[in-house]
């Protein structure tokens, strides 16, 4: 019970998808939530990960298949470029209806 005597809904944190629940990738799928895509080094000064912490998050998020990695190259340089796929996006979505509706079940 909250403090306004309703229930509080704990049922639909067990539906949380725990792989975006993670701070890092949750910071990650924001991002790209919002931008159309972004390098590697961009998600990497953003959310203040170092390159091999960001190396092993988005490999989760890309074997889940939320997360596209194209590469390419600027001049010499190798250039990764990620963005959101269509069930990525869709995973998000769904993660944060689910928190609103878990924090909003504990509002006073």
């Amino acid at each position: 019970m909250n403090e306004t005597g309703g229930k509080v809904d704990l049922a639909g944190m067990s539906e949380i998808d725990r792989l975006i629940l993670e701070p890092a990738r949750l910071a990650v799928l924001s991002l790209l939530h919002v931008i159309e895509s972004a390098d590697f080094t961009f998600l990497m000064n953003q959310t203040g990960l170092t390159w091999g912490n960001l190396s092993a998050h988005m490999s989760k998020l890309q074997e889940a298949g939320y997360v596209a990695v194209e590469k390419s190259f600027k001049g010499k340089r190798l250039n990764t470029m990620q963005r959101l796929t269509p069930s990525g996006r869709t995973a998000f979505r769904s993660y944060a209806e689910r928190m609103r509706a878990f924090f909003s079940s504990i509002q006073d």
